[in-house]
């Protein structure tokens, strides 16, 4: 799958893109008809310790879904959002197959 990264405020070491690339590729485990992921990574200029903003926005046919998350890490915020696509892109799945039977 192809995953568009971009950095706000900031340029991602090719280490943080390709976990990031690798974590996302997971998901075509779950649904394979995904088109494409776009993926901004922000970091917020405050004095609180959760200023890394991971948003994912994941295209299939027909839809898109969109999971944004606030977090330590930038690794944590991928991590907690591709759980999260993973459930959305299994009910997906599960709506689709209930509607073909």
């Amino acid at each position: 799958m192809k995953v568009n990264t971009q950095s706000v405020n900031f340029s991602a070491d090719k280490k943080l893109i390709d976990f990031i690339q690798k974590r996302m590729d997971k998901l075509d485990l779950f649904y394979d008809k995904i088109i494409q992921s776009d993926v901004y990574l922000k970091v917020e200029n405050t004095s609180d310790k959760e200023n890394k903003i991971f948003e994912a926005k994941v295209n299939v046919p027909g839809d898109s879904f969109i999971v944004k998350k606030q977090c330590k890490t930038f690794e944590e915020g991928v991590d907690v959002a591709v759980a999260s696509l993973e459930r959305q892109l299994k009910k997906r799945k599960e709506k689709l197959r209930a509607h073909s039977l």
